[in-house]
């Protein structure tokens, strides 16, 4: 997911996308363990949209602030 696209969500989809991914990356490492990856890349992919999320949460929370 682009930057863009998560700009352009919710606040609660937003949260439900970071749920997911957190889900998926857990699964995927667990796979990691047990048996080969058929996409190592997407352990990687799974990582940066949580930290993207995490960011535009951040930033929401930090601008709702600051208009108080």
């Amino acid at each position: 997911m682009k930057i863009k696209e998560l700009r352009d969500m919710s606040s609660e989809h937003l949260a439900l996308v970071l749920k997911d991914s957190r889900e998926k990356l857990f699964r995927l490492r667990l796979q990691a363990r047990m048996e080969r990856l058929d996409s190592p890349s997407e352990l990687r992919k799974n990582k940066q949209i949580i930290a993207r999320v995490l960011t535009l949460q951040k930033e929401r929370e930090l601008a709702a602030a600051k208009n108080k």
